[in-house]
């Protein structure tokens, strides 16, 4: 889970060293930086501060709840004057985790409220949902794989998750076809579009951004596997699909496949 740091400096490294460890963290020194990471890197939690900009105020905080609600946010900031009637705006607008710099901001406090937040998101989700139909593989190549339902970016073709894992082509899909699943290539397609469901229910993406992100070379593709994987276009899956509903659909795309291999075996 790629955490992004919308904070000072000397945040920004109180907070890596506490959780690089576990979580990827990437800094944004301004409101206009953040904004651009989280339109184009696979960000899952923004920690961010209101005094970013030198002043407390809310409202680039409200902005990115606006435009990426799915987002969850976590403030980290020094307790002032100022920056109550802050935290107090910012809790009406249903944000309320809150780390206090140089008062409860420990090391594992931090952990645990980034793990609880991981344990929300659409990848954990996923993950949840195929744990059971992935527990037979090998750990390597299980653990790969659920790296790709976390950053399904990065990995997008079945010979680098192969490569990643240390086991040949073949190998990776006999595994698959042993277990009743669908190919690996199918897999992978599916981890990207799910993911890209995800992005899209956020006003602050376009399908073209969401496109871009995910590696998409054209923005058709993306809409090919929409339609392949979730019965709708992008635009659609957008407008009338609901995150679980979504997962749903996926689950029920490997669970049968698998389900009739064992009835033919």
């Amino acid at each position: 889970m790629l955490v992004l740091a919308a904070v000072p400096e000397v945040q920004y490294h109180k907070l890596r060293r506490a959780i690089a460890a576990r979580f990827p963290v990437v800094h944004a020194r301004t409101w206009d930086e953040a904004l651009a990471i989280i339109r184009a890197r696979p960000v899952e939690l923004a920690v961010v501060d209101p005094l970013l900009a030198g002043t407390a105020s809310a409202r680039e905080i409200e902005r990115l709840r606006l435009l990426f609600p799915s987002l969850p946010l976590l403030l980290y900031t020094s307790l002032s004057p100022a920056t109550a009637a802050v935290l107090l705006a910012l809790g009406q607008a249903g944000i309320r985790d809150v780390v206090i710099f140089r008062y409860d901001d420990h090391a594992s406090r931090l952990c645990e409220l980034l793990a609880q937040e991981e344990a929300r998101s659409a990848s954990r989700q996923l993950l949840e949902q195929v744990a059971e139909v992935l527990a037979p593989l090998p750990s390597e190549l299980r653990w790969v794989l659920e790296e790709v339902l976390r950053s399904p970016a990065e990995l997008q073709t079945v010979q680098q998750v192969a490569a990643r894992a240390r086991v040949d082509r073949r190998t990776f899909e006999r595994w698959f076809a042993r277990l009743g699943l669908p190919s690996p290539r199918h897999f992978l397609a599916v981890a990207r579009v799910l993911y890209a469901h995800r992005l899209l229910q956020d006003p602050g993406f376009t399908i073209e951004d969401v496109a871009q992100r995910l590696g998409y070379a054209q923005t058709k593709t993306l809409q090919l596997h929409a339609r392949s994987y979730l019965g709708l276009t992008a635009g659609e899956m957008r407008l009338t699909l609901e995150p679980a509903e979504a997962l749903e659909r996926v689950a029920q795309g490997f669970l049968p496949v698998r389900r009739a291999h064992a009835t033919a075996s």
